[in-house]
């Protein structure tokens, strides 16, 4: 096969146009490398390969290819098939779930690479031992991402254009409404231009949804084409601002403690205007008898004062024993989805200790401190200084339950847990465990790839060899007067927003056995024990803070809760930026911050988010979710362990600067190259530390992600966690469309994700802020 010199550079190199006469086992294969320097004559690769069957359909695949040279290697971090090499041959079969391929059906495939002296691109390839056709000319396609946007009313959203490979020569793409709502419309980059330099380069399309006074979201479908490429269709979904509320019984707050001998109160109110008068009833179910409705048992609730609060009295009868006995209320009206109260009894006849369930775990008691960390912070020049600190302890795999490579275990740190309970005096005490082995975990970052996997019966291991065994060791009574915190399998649901379709491991998690059976199920065992406090991950504002992800999370964390056996009343609350470093509040300039006329949403920092910082985020997250559907009560947290961003870089004041990029990234204190970098950042440094109640609404500023244990090793390191280099863990690595093609910022010579991390740790302590003494 004879192809140019040019073709062979091109990334995007398409192989294999096939023709009708081999329509048996047609193929066509399109190969593109993103390769770096890092060192003089070698460096490294990505190569992404898409297969399309021009063929039969076939039920499996094996891909095969040549590397023109012998210093060309895979190394063992692939996806979408399982990769070999002998010599200059690479070979990629199928996995179960990707290789059934219609006719005319595309997969998606890679791995990373090395290589010395040069690094052409392959020009020869065969399926199933059919060589694929000759090197032809291909029509780009379109490329949008997302594929789908939600348009607030009166507001606008975007979404990015690119083709999949280069035009042989300047193409125009337009974007045009072909079918739907008129009030969805262009308002932005209806018209672009793609050229052999820029076709891999997304640009912005805009559209903007006009106010109207219906109640209608409206859809509208936008091709997004032209003359010498293939088009795409997206479509776009009018966020209503008058839509109508659906009616709710709104309680507050959902667990109550009323001391014996005596009477405590919740509130009760309808969510929207009724049409005509709602009876609420509240009617003590199983549980401690001594605890009964003592008024506000029948509640009526009409068009003029739905709105307003009623109350409801329990009552807890004397008696002489010395249990802190609990009851449910369940608060129910016809046709609206019952609520439920959890009352638990205030002994007076017991020792004090403190027990039951309460509306904010972190309220008024100490933080446990994890023996372990301790030492290695003490260990460490200056460590000392925050060595008390509460940290929570991550059970990132079934081993880590009995405890791993020299590590206390999970009844070692609860036992542990007890006896710093018992030096606090009256004062309850939190402890805090971060549930983190689901199957398929993180599946869009490789450092943190966890041991199970759906199609090895990861979802039966995850109940039966991880959450049975903690729930059991937790149920423990002699645990019963500890607040124990868990925070439900950071990363997992956001995944299901932003990218099911970039990562064959999402779509998986997606379904049957996945990430929403596997957090309804640990919500289910861990909520039913009154001392255990749930709080669910919601990543970061940026990556949820876009309209079109912040809205359907709302919605995915609401199926996902209320599909629980207690519904939205299984979780305590939600928490964002776990092992993140965004900053809690950026202090010099907002959202609504415009330079020269233009608004900060424009600068590529703030890129048309519309949150700059995690408190802002956090705030509107938790308005959405309570109009949702989630209770009143509902508390946020923050984990602030490696936000602070301190240090010389850190920006004294707003900057004078008239050009929009300039001022936000001189007056931002999160000194990041991208928002998008997540691992082991350079210049980060410890945040605020663990405080209660610090803002209304939140229940705690937190230290979830131990300063000083790291996000991802820098290069590949064997183990036996499932654990794989993330380009994004390397500090030579230039990105990708997910953080602009720009440097990762990570820190060099970083061990496995958990592992400790020296360098680091020093980092972040000198880069405190507030300070550390």
């Amino acid at each position: 096969m004879t192809v140019t010199a040019a073709s062979v550079a091109a990334l995007g190199l398409v192989v294999g146009q096939s023709t009708a006469a081999n329509a048996a086992a047609g193929c066509d294969v399109t190969y593109s490398a993103n390769s770096w320097t890092s060192s003089p004559g070698q460096g490294g690769f990505t190569a992404n390969i898409t297969l399309k069957n021009t063929g039969d359909p076939i039920s499996s695949w094996t891909l095969a290819f040549d590397y023109p040279t012998s210093g060309q290697k895979y190394t063992p971090s692939g996806w979408g098939a399982n990769w070999s090499q002998s010599g200059t041959r690479v070979t990629g079969t199928s996995m179960p779930w990707n290789g059934s391929l219609s006719t005319g059906a595309s997969v998606s495939v890679g791995f990373n690479g090395t290589w010395s002296g040069t690094n052409p691109n392959p020009t020869s390839f065969s399926v199933n031992g059919n060589t694929c056709g000759g090197v032809n000319p291909t029509t780009p396609s379109v490329v949008t991402s997302p594929s789908s946007v939600a348009v607030n009313e009166g507001g606008t959203a975007t979404f990015t254009a690119k083709l999949s490979s280069a035009p042989s020569s300047n193409v125009t793409v337009t974007t045009t409404r072909t079918s739907g709502d008129t009030d969805l419309s262009v308002s932005a980059g209806g018209s672009l231009t793609f050229t052999p330099s820029n076709w891999n380069t997304a640009q912005t399309v805009t559209l903007a949804a006009a106010q109207d006074s219906d109640t209608t979201a409206g859809t509208a479908s936008f091709t997004v084409g032209g003359t010498g490429v293939t088009a795409a269709t997206l479509s776009a979904t009018e966020v209503d601002d008058d839509a109508v509320v659906e009616q709710s019984i709104i309680v507050t707050p959902t667990s109550v403690t009323v001391p014996e001998g005596s009477t405590a109160t919740y509130s009760v109110r309808l969510a929207t205007q009724p049409s005509s008068n709602v009876t609420v009833t509240s009617t003590a179910g199983s549980g401690d008898a001594n605890i009964t409705v003592s008024s506000g048992a029948s509640l009526t609730f009409t068009s003029s004062n739905w709105n307003t609060a009623q109350t409801v009295t329990l009552a807890a009868a004397q008696d002489s024993d010395t249990a802190n006995g609990s009851r449910t209320i369940t608060v129910a009206s016809s046709g609206l989805t019952s609520r439920t109260v959890t009352a638990t009894e205030a002994d007076d006849d017991d020792t004090g200790t403190p027990g039951g369930h309460v509306e904010n775990p972190y309220s008024g008691a100490t933080g446990y401190v994890n023996p372990d960390w301790k030492a290695k912070a003490q260990a460490e020049p200056g460590g000392s200084a925050v060595a008390n600190t509460s940290t929570a302890v991550w059970l990132d795999r079934i081993a880590a339950i009995e405890g791993a490579n020299g590590a206390m275990g999970l009844r070692e740190h609860l036992d542990e847990a007890v006896r710093q309970d018992a030096a606090n005096g009256s004062t309850p005490l939190t402890v805090q465990f971060v549930i983190y082995d689901l199957p398929n975990r993180d599946c869009s970052a490789l450092a943190s790839n966890g041991e199970l996997r759906i199609s090895e019966n990861g979802f039966n291991r995850y109940k039966t060899e991880y959450i049975d065994p903690i729930a059991s060791i937790m149920s423990d009574s002699a645990y019963s007067n500890l607040r124990i915190v868990t925070i439900i399998e950071p990363d997992s649901l956001p995944n299901l927003i932003t990218n099911i379709n970039k990562f064959a491991d999402c779509q998986e998690a997606n379904g049957p056995g996945g990430y929403v059976d596997g957090v309804r199920y640990a919500l289910n065992k861990l909520h039913a024990m009154s001392n255990v406090y749930t709080y669910i991950d919601a990543a970061h504002h940026a990556w949820l803070g876009w309209d079109s992800n912040f809205g359907p999370s709302v919605d995915l964390f609401y199926n996902t809760v209320s599909g629980t056996t207690a519904g939205v009343d299984s979780v305590d609350g939600f928490i964002v930026n776990t092992a993140n470093y965004s900053a809690t509040t950026e202090p010099y300039f907002t959202i609504n911050s415009t330079v020269n006329g233009q608004s900060v949403r424009q600068s590529k920092w703030v890129d048309w988010n519309y949150y700059v910082d995690e408190k802002t985020f956090a705030t509107a997250l938790r308005s959405a979710l309570i109009g949702k559907g989630f209770r009143q009560g509902l508390g946020m947290l923050i984990d602030t362990s490696r936000n602070g961003w301190g240090g010389s870089a850190r920006p004294s004041g707003p900057s004078t600067s008239t050009n929009v990029d300039e001022f936000v990234n001189d007056s931002r204190v999160d000194r990041r190259i991208h928002a998008g970098n997540w691992c082991n950042q350079s210049g980060a440094g410890m945040g605020e530390r663990p405080t209660a109640s610090p803002a209304a609404g939140f229940d705690a500023y937190v230290w979830i992600k131990p300063p000083g244990e790291s996000d991802g090793s820098s290069e590949e390191i064997d183990n036996d966690e499932g654990k794989r280099l993330d380009r994004m863990c390397d500090p030579t690595y230039h990105g990708n469309e997910l953080n602009g093609n720009n440097l990762t910022g990570a820190l060099p010579d970083a061990p496995l994700s958990g592992r400790w991390f020296s360098a680091q740790f020093r980092e972040l302590l000198a880069n405190a802020y507030p300070p550390i003494n």
